[in-house]
């Protein structure tokens, strides 16, 4: 009986040794097999509070949906002394769009919402637009001569020079007009004398860009002012007018106009579900190097991020981006005293910006725009 028990007894050991080794090689493997799977697994996406779908505002009414800089992880001590420094800087109206909705609206002084302030060189973007929106319907093409809308003798160059004028050389700056007239604004034929041929020099020269009102004129047979307000300011809610001031023609609006306007180019060129311009090659060629003497210039639209750029009253071309302290895919319409509307794709932004001279006067860019973009940078974390 002893041995039997003994034996029995041995037996039950080792078949419990067995049963733990094999319980063991099993929580082993399924140990395993857990932290593989931990391993593997996609890391959690935070919940984005920005909905991937644009938000447009109704076409009518003050109705405008926002959402607030916390939500965004914005830093929003540094967003309220940014206000101050706006302040400080002469600026009247202040706005800036997250993928279409409102995170930030400032007015200063005596301005409200329903101010109107001029865009002034900042409404070049928008001829631009409209100069595209002219060639999608078939009434002319961008290579199409000037002059064929503007008359010959609309310059005082020899007739051989003038036709090598296109609208595309209207567009991007390089018509080879003299600058040097005593009124660079002026496009009288008397002012607009021949220097070199067009597309062989960039400048920026008011009077041939003012001239693309008269081509969209003979292009459609209707007032500029009449042509711009159906294709584009109705359809997207906007407001204000063109007006002629001397020889320029300057748009006046509120701010909310502007940010309309900007998100819809932010939209390449789509209100919502309606096509304003329907033309994704013009754009995108609206929106980059228009032609290889500045690359940081589009059809009327300033560009960032690029390895070159020159500025309004010079034919020196600087090293590096337009504004070093901004993302490199902005893009910019930019005029007299500062008003400024910036468009950044990869961050959906808007940025809005009206009022008078932060500091220096320039006709379109200064040293303004790369000290502002300084300041967002830390409250907007790109």
């Amino acid at each position: 009986m002893t041995g039997l028990n003994q034996r029995g007894t041995i037996r039950s050991i080792t078949q419990i040794q067995n049963m733990v080794r094999r319980m063991l090689v099993l929580f082993l493997f399924a140990a395993t097999i857990s932290a593989c799977k931990k391993t593997t697994r996609a890391p959690e996406t935070p919940v984005d509070p920005v909905p991937e779908t644009a938000y447009f505002p109704p076409l009518t009414g003050t109705e405008w949906q926002s959402i607030t800089p916390g939500s965004l992880g914005w830093n929003e001590t540094l967003l309220n002394d940014l206000y101050t420094y706006l302040e400080s800087k002469n600026t009247v109206s202040f706005i800036i769009l997250k993928n279409g909705k409102i995170v930030a609206e400032k007015y200063f002084a005596t301005t409200n919402r329903e101010t109107l302030r001029y865009w002034a060189s900042a409404g070049k973007t928008v001829t631009a637009l409209l100069v595209g929106i002219a060639q999608q319907e078939g009434l002319l093409s961008i290579n199409d001569r000037s002059a064929q809308y503007l008359g010959a003798g609309w310059t005082s160059a020899p007739s051989v020079k003038e036709n090598l004028i296109t609208i595309r050389h209207q567009l991007t700056m390089t018509t080879g007009l003299d600058e040097t007239a005593a009124d660079t604004d002026c496009t009288d034929p008397a002012c607009l004398q021949y220097k070199t041929d067009a597309g062989t020099r960039w400048f920026y020269h008011n009077a041939p860009y003012t001239m693309l009102d008269k081509v969209i004129e003979a292009a459609s047979g209707k007032s500029f002012n009449a042509y711009f307000q159906e294709k584009i300011r109705d359809r997207i809610g906007m407001n204000g007018l063109w007006n002629k001031i001397g020889y320029n023609n300057v748009y006046f609006s509120n701010a909310r106009s502007m940010a309309r306007y900007g998100l819809l180019l932010l939209n390449k060129g789509k209100w919502d579900q309606t096509a304003i311009l329907n033309d994704p090659a013009y754009l995108d060629a609206m929106l980059n190097s228009s032609q290889n003497l500045n690359a940081s210039y589009g059809y009327l639209t300033w560009l960032n991020g690029k390895v070159t750029h020159m500025l309004p009253t010079t034919s020196f071309v600087f090293p590096g981006m337009l504004f070093p302290n901004a993302p490199a895919d902005l893009y910019a319409a930019l005029g007299k005293n500062d008003q400024k509307l910036y468009v950044v794709p990869s961050q959906k932004l808007v940025v809005v910006r009206m009022g008078e001279s932060a500091g220096n006067v320039q006709l379109a860019a200064s040293s303004f725009d790369n000290e502002l973009w300084g300041k967002l940078k830390p409250i907007i974390g790109y």
